[in-house]
């Protein structure tokens, strides 16, 4: 079965590692994992695509002909803008703590599982978004007005019940409305719960929230990729 390409809204990874074997094995199991992913083979390289590009996150070897990736991190970290991930292939605890103090956000020793490298991404990938997410009380959309300290869904006066499944889901579209949230990550960590087994649950929102829930205005279907919450104001 051929694997669909990452969106274009997947985070932007940015590898950066002269070792030509680690790099084509990051860039072909992180796309595989449903990121957008960029390679370097040294910090100059990965110096001009910087210059043009934006990035979600940096995958950074340490050690490397020229400039070090020590240095680079500690140049990224004085306009602190982009996380970064250092890989070395030395355990010292000097070492990961040169690399702390650089700035770096986190650092794995190889050899590592590259599972291990996908959960520490999105571990700081979601810290970000926390970090930069402005911090919104309500949303309101229609008659309706979704509470997020309360994680209550309201219709003028009336309550709506939404399960506890439900609450979470409207807290993700609360927290980024009106941008489209891909499938996977309206699953989650949640491995029990697949792509159909969402799409039912959208379509019980849709029967609270909606007028016409086959024609919905605002739980909207992104064909191909997700979906978005539709809103007059927040």
């Amino acid at each position: 079965m051929t694997k669909q390409p990452p969106s274009d809204d997947a985070p932007h990874l940015l590898v950066v590692d002269d070792d030509t074997r680690i790099r084509d094995l990051l860039n072909r199991y992180l796309m595989d994992q449903g990121f957008r992913v960029t390679v370097a083979g040294d910090a100059a390289e990965a110096r001009r695509k910087l210059e043009g590009l934006h990035f979600d996150l940096i995958i950074l070897d340490v050690m490397m002909p020229g400039e070090s990736g020590l240095s680079l991190t500690q140049s990224l970290y004085e306009k602190k803008t982009i996380p970064v991930i250092l890989l070395t292939a030395r355990v010292e605890a000097e070492s990961r703590i040169a690399g702390l103090e650089a700035g770096a956000d986190d650092y794995l020793s190889k050899p590592f599982d590259p599972r291990e490298l996908v959960l520490r991404i999105n571990n700081i990938l979601r810290r970000s978004s926390s970090a930069d997410a402005p911090k919104i009380e309500q949303v309101m959309f229609g008659p309706f007005t979704f509470s997020i300290p309360r994680k209550e869904l309201r219709k003028a006066a009336e309550t709506i019940r939404l399960t506890d499944r439900e609450q979470e889901i409207m807290m993700l579209f609360a927290l980024r409305a009106g941008d489209t949230i891909p499938r996977h990550e309206l699953i989650g960590d949640d491995t029990d719960v697949g792509e159909r087994t969402i799409d039912v649950q959208i379509n019980r929102l849709r029967r609270k929230i909606e007028e016409d829930p086959a024609n919905p205005v605002y739980l909207q279907t992104v064909r191909g990729i997700g979906y978005r919450l539709s809103i007059d104001c927040s």
